[in-house]
């Protein structure tokens, strides 16, 4: 059934007659009674008693009568949900980001945003391959690194220092790291295989301990930043971190803090037609504002 038909056809059974349904639809009475025998015609049946007083349904167009006043409630309820969705904050939201950054810094801070827009239901998806934005993967995107994808907002979030972090039990051990002539006696841990998008040049650590050639004080060999960050916590030894992964952590501490590795930036991303959406609106106010707030 073709949709302008059956719009011409809703609006004269309300009405009553084709000349009150044309002033509404702004179309000629005969342009209306056009459309209506044309309708007719393709279901083969008749929707109207025609009558000196007007139109009466008949049996048929009462049932397509029906059919079509719940097909516009919906219509009307989706145009109440899309303009809330501009206007309020709530509805869903899916967040992609990379491992480290959504399971250490951004998720103890979820909880005070879903306390201020409760209206607003949460998805967290975290990995180190990135989300398709514009196949709806995920609303918005914390990227670490220059992103790519050319129709994609960008909003920079902050730039990603690294440092490097040991215990206070292993220093006590082994002894203060007072420069970098140090580091080749220290126990190391390092990044193994598999993707690290979180932090530039991994093991930059490596080549300022002097261990390009030698690694017989690497400890450890790991490819998850969380777990690295819980073995230098442990004591195990001492590692590159991320500074949002490290610096908050009462249980270890940055030592030589002139000495740092390669930095590069973090952006916010969601796709275009979501700009105006206000739930996208409140988050990215709120991880500037918590960003801001971090980098004291």
């Amino acid at each position: 059934m073709n949709w302008d038909k059956l719009r011409v056809f809703h609006a004269v059974a309300e009405a009553g007659s084709f000349t009150r349904a044309g002033d509404i639809l702004h179309l000629s009475q005969s342009a209306v009674s056009r459309q209506v025998a044309s309708l007719e015609e393709s279901l083969s049946v008749v929707l109207f008693h025609r009558h000196s007083r007007g139109l009466i349904l008949t049996e048929q167009g009462e049932t397509l009568f029906s059919t079509t006043q719940n097909v516009y409630a919906k219509v009307a309820m989706t145009e109440a949900r899309l303009s809330s969705g501009r206007d309020h904050p709530e509805g869903p939201l899916t967040i992609s980001t990379t491992n480290a950054f959504g399971t250490i810094w951004l998720t103890p801070r979820l909880k005070a945003f879903h306390q201020a827009y409760p209206g607003i239901k949460l998805r967290l998806k975290t990995s180190d391959d990135a989300l398709d934005l514009s196949m709806r993967e995920a609303d918005v995107a914390v990227r670490m690194g220059t992103p790519t994808q050319p129709d994609l907002i960008q909003r920079h979030l902050m730039t990603v220092h690294s440092h490097i972090y040991a215990a206070p039990g292993y220093l006590a051990k082994y002894g203060p790291i007072e420069s970098a002539d140090d580091l080749p006696e220290q126990q190391i841990i390092v990044y193994g295989e598999g993707p690290l998008s979180d932090i530039a040049s991994p093991n930059w650590l490596m080549t300022r301990s002097g261990e390009t050639e030698s690694r017989h004080r690497v400890v450890l060999e790991a490819n998850n930043i969380y777990c690295i960050l819980q073995a230098v916590e442990s004591g195990l030894g001492i590692a590159a971190l991320p500074d949002y992964v490290a610096r908050d952590r009462p249980k270890i501490r940055e030592i030589l803090p002139d000495l740092q590795g390669p930095s590069f930036d973090a952006y916010l991303v969601y796709a275009e037609e979501l700009r105006h959406t206000k739930r996208i609106a409140v988050f990215r106010d709120y991880l500037l504002s918590e960003v801001a707030a971090w980098n004291y």
